[in-house]
């Protein structure tokens, strides 16, 4: 059916319905009561949220950028005047081209879309001004697509309003602003940026036109925007050529969305600190550190190349405040777990706890630095059997003091100190300082003097902070707060005396030789540690104003290939020290201690300067011939050993070792097998067997008797 063009909105098609606007002026005016005033503009610019959330360091520099509302994407609020004016010119030609003559409502256009609405043609008529208002007020919605006649006289009123309460480019920015242009994408920031990968200010004339196309069908398949975008061109001065702006449309909206630029320096903080949407959160990390901090792990992870190790993770603590300065819980790039966090991940903890367990002592006044401890063989009996500690290089140093077995990282010793200490108090000691074990001290035996309990880098780190606070521990923190006070948790004399032991490069060197990764240049006390298999390495230390915690290895648990603390973590953990530029000031002894020339008898240690607690101070420490006799570390007395069938005889031997058997032989049933002052390795035959060491007069030292059970496999 052929439509005559005088059906078109015209001043004289107006003339012609006298009647139309008095009419729906007065269903506007029904709604008076029932409908709110619009908020002024300043109030709807302070109540916009971003759906991102930003992470600011302690100077206030961006660190971290994330996504919050999963419902739509907005980013910053865009000033009009910051804007091009090509952008707004297309934006009125599509939506409202009498923008500035109405003052609200477009009375010509809503009486020329009730016309066609009646033909059959059905379009829409509402202005920039109506759309806002639709916009602020959330009633206004329309409903399955279309607003009831209600909703449409409301809108139309609290246009009214804003045309009154706003002026135009007031309503021209809010609406660029808050309206949806695609998918999730609300505002004008967003969409510039993710869809066409620009800042708002560098919009061109074809962003302009796919912008302003959008506006009316935000989700219209990208063939409809360019065909509606070639179309609104033709409405300005000089319109680009439809091919050409067709194509660039056609490739912007089938192109995946653009990453938006952004700081990324700690998605670890993310989970911790849960920032709001829109918010802009000031941590207590300093950026320029935290970046460090990641490149040195990503570096060090690169030195270890060839040796399985892909993760790495540390954090520096400030020891006064206890606010954390870098927290980098996954190198990034090469790590093979991104989303975990190895600051927060419990891992086995290896030598890193021994020197709470030697603090534990002193402070008991069980031992001195200068105690000598036995670093021979030992066989404990547990529930599950025997208990046998090695040393990590499977040396034994005999009579050694308690400033070298802790500097030095001995096992023996260590365990033989937590005999002393008891395994109940450690524990507890252990959770005073917050490390949560969340098992009962038998659970760990006596491998929690060598670690076997699985701690988190951040609390182990907070622990070695009480001992460069004296003792005093608080909570760490990751914003900025009032300071909570600290409570005692060790004596102040004993752990100013531990990191003393732990800064002793010459108590060190007897493990490590002077040259290795824990010299630094300045003071820092420090302490390695490798979990059982190589599948944790740590250094944990701290210098006068921080405290720095290292931890390399697989986020898997799979095991490493020959990496020790000294070889894993310390290099970072040095160069992470290195980074911080402390002043080599050591802390001063405080009051409770006193400082003694040392020397021993016979001469098992060099003469040295020697601190004590007050009340336990010697000048002479003397070996008696009291020393422990020969003794068989294993087999133990009356040992069950099971054949394994399926596992051939040559890989079943029994190692036969024993301590202080200097110059004695292994008698087996009455057959000599060979010198009782190494491990011998025996093929085990079933039946009870009569083992014992003698002497070179045929004398028996020590006897014990055990079985084997089972055959061999054909």
């Amino acid at each position: 059916m052929k439509r005559s063009n005088t059906s078109r909105n015209t001043v004289s098609d107006r003339a012609r319905w006298p009647g139309f606007r008095t009419f729906m002026t007065g269903l506007v005016l029904l709604g008076l009561t029932a409908c709110s005033v619009p908020p002024p503009p300043t109030s709807v610019q302070q109540a916009w949220r971003s759906s991102e959330a930003l992470l600011l360091d302690r100077h206030g520099q961006p660190l971290q950028q994330t996504r919050v509302d999963k419902q739509a994407r907005r980013l910053a609020w865009v000033p009009l005047k910051q804007l091009p004016a090509e952008l707004g010119s297309s934006v009125l030609a599509a939506e409202d081209r009498r923008f500035h003559e109405h003052g609200g409502v477009d009375w010509l256009a809503l009486f020329g879309a009730a016309r066609d609405t009646a033909g059959g043609d059905t379009r829409g008529a509402s202005t920039i001004t109506m759309q806002l208002a639709g916009l602020l007020d959330d009633s206004l919605s329309p409903a399955d697509g279309r607003r009831s006649l209600w909703q449409k006289i409301m809108q139309m009123r609290v246009a009214g309003h804003l045309e009154a309460d706003w002026n135009k480019p007031e309503i021209l920015e809010a609406y660029l602003n808050l309206a949806p242009f695609r998918g999730e994408l609300v505002g004008i920031d967003a969409v510039s940026r993710v869809l066409l990968g620009k800042a708002p200010s560098e919009l061109d004339q074809r962003d302009s036109l796919i912008l302003a196309s959008l506006l009316r069908a935000p989700n219209a398949r990208p063939e409809r925007v360019a065909q509606r975008a070639c179309a609104l061109a033709l409405s300005l001065p000089r319109p680009p050529a439809c091919p050409a702006l067709r194509a660039y449309t056609l490739a912007v909206l089938n192109a995946p969305q653009q990453p938006l630029p952004g700081p990324a320096d700690s998605p670890e903080l993310l989970p911790q600190l849960q920032p709001q949407a829109g918010q802009q959160l000031r941590t207590t990390l300093d950026a320029r550190l935290q970046r460090q901090v990641r490149a040195q792990l990503r570096e060090q992870l690169a030195q270890l190349y060839g040796r399985n190790v892909r993760d790495a993770a540390a954090v520096v603590l400030d020891n006064a405040s206890g606010e954390v300065l870098a927290w980098v819980g996954t190198p990034g790039a090469g790590g093979s777990a991104r989303f975990v966090d190895g600051v927060l991940a419990p891992r086995q903890a290896g030598s890193t706890l021994k020197p709470f367990l030697y603090g534990l002592a002193m402070e008991r006044q069980l031992i001195t630095a200068a105690t000598l401890l036995d670093d021979s063989p030992v066989a404990l009996a547990t529930p599950a059997g025997q208990y046998v500690p090695q040393n990590y290089d499977r040396s034994f140093r005999g009579p050694v003091s308690v400033r070298t077995s802790l500097a030095s990282s001995l096992n023996i010793p260590a365990v033989r100190t937590l005999l002393l200490v008891g395994l109940d108090d450690f524990h507890g000691r252990l959770r005073q300082l917050g490390l949560q074990l969340d098992r009962p001290a038998a659970h760990y035996g006596y491998g929690l003097a060598l670690g076997s309990a699985e701690v988190r880098l951040i609390d182990l780190a907070n622990a070695y902070r009480s001992l460069a606070n004296g003792g005093q521990l608080s909570p760490w923190r990751l914003v900025a707060a009032a300071p909570v006070p600290g409570r005692q948790v060790s004596d102040r004399a004993t752990s100013w005396l531990v990191g003393d032991i732990l800064a002793d490069r010459g108590a060190r060197a007897a493990a490590f030789g002077f040259d290795n990764a824990l010299a630094t240049p300045v003071w820092a006390a420090v302490k390695t540690g490798t979990s059982k298999d190589m599948r944790d390495n740590w250094a944990v230390g701290y210098t006068a104003r921080h405290t720095v915690a290292v931890w390399v290895g697989n986020a898997d648990g799979e095991a490493m290939w020959d990496v020790s603390g000294v070889s894993g973590a310390a290099p970072a953990w040095r160069a992470i020290i290195a980074l911080l530029g402390q002043p080599g000031e050591p802390p001063g002894p405080p009051v409770g201690l006193e400082q003694r020339m040392l020397r021993y008898l016979p001469a098992v240690e060099a003469p040295r300067q020697e601190y004590f607690l007050a009340g336990t101070a010697t000048d002479t420490v003397e070996l008696t011939g009291n020393q422990p006799g020969p003794a068989i570390v294993y087999p133990a007395e009356g040992l069950i050993v099971a054949l394994d069938p399926d596992i051939p005889a040559a890989r079943q031997r029994i190692w036969l070792r024993a301590s202080n058997a200097e110059g004695l032989h292994w008698l087996l049933n009455g057959q000599q097998l060979g010198r009782a002052d190494a491990d011998l390795a025996w093929t085990p035959s079933p039946g009870q067997h009569q083992l014992a060491l003698q002497d070179a007069q045929g004398r028996t030292k020590r006897q014990v008797i055990f079985q084997v059970r089972g055959q061999y496999g054909r």
